[in-house]
């Protein structure tokens, strides 16, 4: 667990800061648009009534309740009462690579916190867990005031180092979870041979699954030029060449790597989205909520 001393320094409460400022931003500048808070869900089954209180939406009164006892009572629907949002973020030594805003581990932090400040605004319980080959922190997921600052902190906490075991962290977490929800994965995905095994294992225990496949456009683009040497950022191994003569070889590779992805994602329902660094944090999470709203809650 990380030291608790360690917030009370101010460079670190100053980036814990920025953090919160800019899912602040994200999340508002996305609603701003928005005439009602979009779900993470769109699960509509009827759970219970509660009675009605000063600023809760008239369109969910029961008016036959209200024929029967004059009084005034909301449906409650399951998106209202059950939901649980569980963010995984890959701390792997892969998620290190890139500099300032385009570091794929600080991006996925901003994605991280944009969501926990979104679900927590609607008072869903939202937890985190940081992973590598096994969970190496996390935040109980809950949904009082203090959550966020807890979130936040944990994602200042700790740095990308170590590989990838998403099949034993997937069993790890679905065992500590105690009823379905939504869980998302922010991850490059880079050294995960065994992912279908590791989706599967979370869609089987009936979460709602959700994956952010994080790269940067070097990753993507593959524009070196000149003698360059590659460095393994999980291994030891490294690579002098001539990146040109690579390059056809490694994008044919990589689209295969994504589009098997797509396809294991498709077959086990799980929304899939391929996001690069550069992309502007308002624009990813407005994709993502955009599909969120198009589909129904998935079950198995």
């Amino acid at each position: 667990m990380p030291d608790s001393k360690r917030y009370l320094r101010p460079e670190v409460t100053t980036r814990i800061r920025r953090l919160e400022l800019t899912a602040r931003r994200v999340v508002e500048g996305f609603l701003s648009g928005m005439h009602r808070s979009p779900y993470f869900g769109q699960s509509i089954e009827f759970l219970q009534h509660r009675q009605y209180t000063r600023g809760d939406e008239i369109r969910h009164i029961d008016w036959k309740v209200y024929a029967r006892q004059d009084r005034l009572h909301i449906k409650q629907y399951e998106e209202e009462t059950n939901l649980r949002l569980t963010l995984m973020v890959d701390r792997s030594g892969s998620m290190a690579y890139g500099n300032g805003e385009s570091n794929k581990f600080d991006y996925s932090a901003s994605i991280a916190a944009s969501l926990a400040y979104l679900a927590l605004r609607q008072k869903d319980a939202t937890g985190l867990f940081t992973f590598d080959t096994a969970v190496r922190a996390s935040v109980p997921a809950k949904s009082n005031q203090q959550q966020l600052t807890r979130i936040l902190s944990m994602l200042d906490s700790v740095g990308a180092d170590g590989r990838t075991d998403l099949p034993r962290v997937a069993r790890e977490i679905a065992q500590g979870i105690p009823k379905r929800g939504l869980v998302v994965i922010i991850s490059d995905l880079l050294g995960v041979d065994q992912l279908l095994e590791g989706l599967r294992v979370l869609r089987q225990r009936g979460h709602d699954v959700a994956l952010f496949h994080i790269l940067h456009d070097d990753e993507l683009d593959f524009e070196f030029n000149g003698a360059t040497r590659f460095e393994g950022l999980e291994t030891d191994d490294f690579l002098n060449c001539n990146p040109r003569a690579l390059r056809e070889g490694y994008l044919d590779a990589l689209h295969e790597f994504l589009e098997r992805t797509r396809k294991a994602c498709g077959r086990l329902s799980i929304d899939y989205m391929q996001v690069r660094t550069s992309e502007p944090l308002d624009a990813v999470l407005a994709k993502f909520l955009a599909t969120r709203q198009s589909l129904p809650n998935l079950k198995v």
